[in-house]
C-alpha cells in the first residue's frame, strides 16, 4: 500500500520517543499479549483482534488473533483515529463511515466492516504517551453493547499493564546485567534504579551457583516483606513459594543453569507477612568456558494485573445482569457436553426457555423493571434443586439449561417444576407481575454431530410449544 500523509498528533514527537524507547516494533510475539487478543475477540464475539503500535508512517501489530501482521500505512487504518480520541471508538459499518469508506482495508482485502478500539497509553523513561490501540474487528457490520464497551476498556488497561511490565522488566534487567561487574556504574545510577524499582513494583537479584548465595535489591526485599537483616540463600528464597510454585521455580532455575537458556515464570508467592501475591521472575545466565557462573534477573509483583485478568476472565463467562452463565460460556459448556455424550460417557438434555410477556413489562413498567424480572429468573435458575444443571442467559429474554448424566432422569417432572417456577409472580416494589416461560427441550441423539443440531431440535420444540400455547413445554419430536 502507498503511504498516506496523516496529520501528526499534538504530542507526536514525545509519542514517537516513547514508542522508540519501548523497542517493541519488530519484537518477537509475546504469548500473553497474543492470548489477550484472542480473549478480547472471544469476549466481544468477533473473529479478529489485535494490539497495534503506530509509528510516524506505519501501523505494526504487536499481538494479534487471526490477523496478518504485515505493517500497513497508518493513514488507512482505524487505529490511527483511535489514538486521536479518548474512550472507545466504534465503527458499526465502515462502508458508511466517511473516514474509512475509501480505505483499501475496507474496499479490498481484508474488507473490514466493524471495528471497535481503545487507545493504549504506555510509560517509558518517565514519559507516557498513546502508542497504539487494542481493537476487535469483523467482516460483518455490528455494534457494541454497553457491557462490551466497558469490557474493552478494561482489556485495554490490562494490555497497558502487560506492556508497562515488559518495559520495566527490560529496563531493570538491562541495568542489572550492565552493573553486575561494574560497581562504579551501579553507584552512579543507584538512585534512579531504586526509584524505578518502587514505581514498577520490581527488583533485581543475582545468584552464584558455586556458593549458592543470593543477592537482593531493595525492591526484591520490599516484595518479600523482609528487612535488611534477612540474609537470602537458595533454600530460604524458595521457602516463600507454595509447593507447586516452588517446583516450577526450581525446575526453571535448574534448566537455565544446565542449558544457559533464560527463564520467565509467573507463580503464586507468600510474603514473610503471609500475604499471597502473584509474582513474575525473569533470569539470564552468565557462562564462562561452557559453565554457568552466575544468574541475574528481575522480580516483579504483578498481583494487580493478575487479579484484573482473572476478574476479566470470570466476567467474560458470566451474564452481568442475572449472575448466571452468558452465551459464550453456554457455547463452551454445550460443546464439551456434546463431546462427552458422543463418546457415550454421559446422557445430555438441552432445555430452552423463552419468557412470555416480557416486552409488556418493559413497555408498561420500564426497562429497570424488565431488568428486575430477568434478575429474578436468574436467581430461580440458581436454586438448590438445579445445582446439578448448567443455567445460562442466551440473550434478551432467552434462557437455557444444560443437563448431563443423572440430571437428565425424570426430565418430565423437572420441566413441570420449571413451568411452575416461572409462572410465579415477581414483586416489583409495591406491585408484582407474572412473566411465565415457554419451554422446549431435546435429548442428544446419535445422529447429532455438533451443538447446532441439538440447539435446533430444542428450538423447534420451543417454537411448537409457543405456537400451541404459551406457558407450556414440548419435547423434540414429541
Amino acid at each position: 500500500m502507498k503511504p498516506i500523509d496523516v496529520p501528526p498528533l499534538p504530542d507526536e514527537a514525545r509519542r514517537l520517543e516513547v514508542l522508540d524507547a519501548l523497542g517493541l516494533i519488530g519484537a518477537a510475539p509475546e504469548l500473553d499479549l497474543d492470548a489477550l487478543t484472542e480473549f478480547a475477540a472471544r469476549l466481544i464475539g468477533t473473529p479478529m483482534a489485535s494490539i497495534s503500535l503506530i509509528d510516524s508512517r506505519d501501523q505494526h501489530l504487536l499481538a494479534s488473533f487471526n490477523m496478518d501482521r504485515t505493517p500497513v500505512p497508518r493513514g488507512v487504518t482505524f487505529c490511527d483515529q483511535t489514538i486521536r480520541q479518548d474512550g472507545v471508538m466504534v465503527v458499526p459499518d465502515a462502508r458508511h463511515d466517511r473516514r474509512f469508506a475509501d480505505s483499501l482495508l475496507v474496499r479490498e482485502g481484508p474488507r473490514f466492516r466493524f471495528y471497535a478500539g481503545v487507545p493504549i497509553h504506555v510509560r517509558s523513561s518517565g514519559q507516557q504517551a498513546r502508542v497504539g490501540a487494542l481493537c476487535v474487528l469483523d467482516n460483518e457490520p455490528r455494534d457494541l453493547s454497553e457491557d462490551q464497551r466497558t469490557a474493552l476498556l478494561r482489556l485495554g488497561k490490562l494490555a497497558e499493564a502487560l506492556i508497562d511490565a515488559r518495559a520495566a522488566a527490560r529496563e531493570a534487567l538491562a541495568l542489572a546485567q550492565r552493573t553486575h561487574d561494574q560497581a562504579t556504574v551501579l553507584a552512579r545510577k543507584d538512585r534512579v534504579f531504586r526509584q524505578a524499582e518502587r514505581m514498577a513494583m520490581i527488583g533485581a537479584w543475582s545468584f552464584d551457583p558455586a556458593s549458592e548465595t543470593v543477592e537482593w535489591s531493595d525492591g526484591v526485599r520490599r516484595i518479600h516483606e523482609v528487612g535488611d537483616d534477612f540474609e537470602p540463600n537458595l533454600a530460604n528464597a524458595l521457602d516463600f513459594y507454595p509447593a507447586t510454585a516452588r517446583a516450577i521455580v526450581s525446575a526453571a532455575l535448574a534448566h537455565s543453569l544446565e542449558t544457559g537458556e533464560p527463564f520467565d515464570f509467573e507463580v503464586d508467592f507468600d510474603t514473610a507477612k503471609g500475604r499471597r501475591l502473584r509474582v513474575r521472575g525473569l533470569g539470564e545466565v552468565e557462562r564462562e568456558d561452557g559453565r554457568s557462573v552466575a544468574v541475574t534477573g528481575v522480580f516483579q509483583d504483578v498481583t494487580a494485573r493478575y487479579l484484573l485478568e482473572q476478574d476479566l476472565r470470570r466476567s467474560a463467562h458470566v451474564d452481568a445482569l442475572t449472575g448466571i452463565a452468558n452465551r459464550a460460556a453456554f457455547d463452551q459448556r454445550l460443546e464439551a457436553a456434546i463431546g462427552r455424550a458422543r463418546g457415550g460417557d454421559s446422557a445430555l438434555t438441552l432445555v430452552l426457555i423463552d419468557l412470555d410477556g416480557f416486552k409488556a413489562v418493559n413497555d408498561g413498567h420500564g426497562h429497570m423493571a424488565g431488568d428486575d424480572v430477568l434478575r429474578a429468573h436468574g436467581r430461580r435458575l440458581r436454586g438448590e434443586w438445579l445445582t446439578d444443571s448448567f443455567p445460562a442467559r442466551l440473550g434478551g429474554d432467552e434462557f437455557a439449561l444444560v443437563l448431563e448424566g443423572a440430571a437428565t432422569r425424570d426430565i418430565g417432572a423437572r420441566i413441570a417444576r420449571l413451568l411452575d417456577l416461572f409462572a410465579r409472580p415477581i414483586p416489583l416494589g409495591e406491585r408484582s407481575v407474572r412473566v411465565g416461560g415457554t419451554i422446549g427441550w431435546a435429548a442428544f441423539a446419535p445422529g447429532m454431530t455438533n451443538p447446532r443440531d441439538l440447539i435446533h431440535a430444542a428450538d423447534t420444540a420451543l417454537y411448537e410449544a409457543k405456537r400451541e400455547r404459551r406457558g407450556t413445554a414440548r419435547a423434540a419430536n414429541a
